[in-house]
């Protein structure tokens, strides 16, 4: 009997084993982070746990000073966050944008998740909410958050993301005003920074699920909010395919949903690759000198990744067969042979 009920037991881990593949994935080389998130799937937790937990580690580690606290000041010096995960087993999803004086934002947008019937929570609003839920306000601010604030301030605030106003928005701080006789289009500025860690993990279930979190652009208008807390354009999970995340321009990218376009891609055969290949030339097709990333990742623990704008995106993942968590790097590419066929 004892034999017996050893051989059911390793049947089934077999089963475990062998039927999904365990996998994290995550934009950019933040290995802790990926590390963090393979242990607690390897320790049988849920996928949400893995992406929630190890995005945490990228927020207190606080990657690139571009997620977490102390990073990417708005005009006025403040540092808020935006975080959002998502359940491909459900399709719940939490999210928080603008969150202000609460670190833990992966965290918030989970409990948005689990403990109220929306989406997406922002701003004042969304810090007192946490409050409500345990969390503790906290300075948000560092020594490197103020001197990166006040060195744009002596440099007549440039970088600035004012247009068609006065005064000149490229050589002075304001206050503006509209300009309502020379309104002109966007000039599509190349202005890099925007290191979200954006998250995609398999359990030992077979659930996926995909989050991001960052502190946003550097220097962006207050209440500005970009595509990293936006379900389907910073992330995107379903069950029945798999997922995807970006990184980049958010202000453009959220006009286009590539993370939900990558996962339909991949619904209709296409490979991780070409998918999120796919979902970066439907952006530069309008806006040409772009800057970001997407990586995909289908449910039988296929992954891939294409960026624009820059030489190589890398990437870090750990799989079943991976010893540690590897940084791989994809070549960035201006144009892909024949989609224009495939895209029309």
């Amino acid at each position: 009997m004892a034999a017996r009920t050893f051989l059911n037991v390793f049947l089934v881990c077999l089963f475990i084993s062998i039927g999904h593949s365990v996998v994290v994935i995550n934009t950019w080389p933040f290995v802790n982070a990926t590390a963090k998130a393979w242990s607690v799937l390897t320790a049988g937790d849920s996928c949400l746990d893995a992406v929630e937990e190890g995005c945490t580690v990228c927020e207190i580690e606080q990657c690139d000073g571009t997620v977490g606290y102390g990073g990417s000041p708005d005009e006025s010096g403040e540092t808020t966050l935006d975080a959002g995960i998502m359940d491909g087993l459900t399709h719940d999803v939490g999210s928080v944008g603008g969150l202000r004086r609460i670190k833990s934002a992966i965290s918030v947008a989970r409990a948005v998740m689990k403990y109220s019937k929306h989406t997406l929570l922002v701003g004042d609003s969304a810090t007192q909410f946490a409050k409500e839920m345990g969390f503790m306000e906290e300075d948000l601010h560092t020594n490197r958050s103020l001197k990166i604030w006040n060195d744009w301030k002596k440099t007549e605030c440039q970088p600035n993301f004012r247009k068609n106003v006065n005064p000149n928005p490229s050589k002075s701080c304001g206050p503006y005003k509209p300009e309502k006789n020379r309104l002109k289009n966007s000039d599509n500025d190349n202005i890099t920074g925007h290191d979200t860690i954006g998250m995609l993990a398999i359990d030992s279930h077979g659930n996926i699920a995909g989050g991001t979190s960052t502190n946003g652009l550097n220097h962006k208008i207050p209440g500005r909010v970009g595509d990293s807390p936006i379900a389907g354009a910073g992330f995107y999970a379903d069950n029945t395919v798999g997922g995807a995340a970006a990184t980049g321009d958010g202000d453009v990218m959220m006009r286009f949903l590539p993370s939900y376009q990558s996962v339909e891609y991949m619904r209709q055969g296409v490979s991780p690759t070409k998918a999120a290949q796919m979902s970066i030339s439907r952006i530069v097709k309008y806006y040409p000198t772009f800057n970001g990333a997407v990586i995909s990742l289908n449910i039988r623990g296929e992954y891939g990744a294409a960026c624009h704008g820059m030489k190589r995106f890398p990437f870090s993942v750990r799989g079943k067969t991976m010893p540690k968590v590897e940084v791989k790097y994809v070549d960035c590419v201006d144009k892909i042979p024949g989609i224009e066929d495939i895209l029309g």
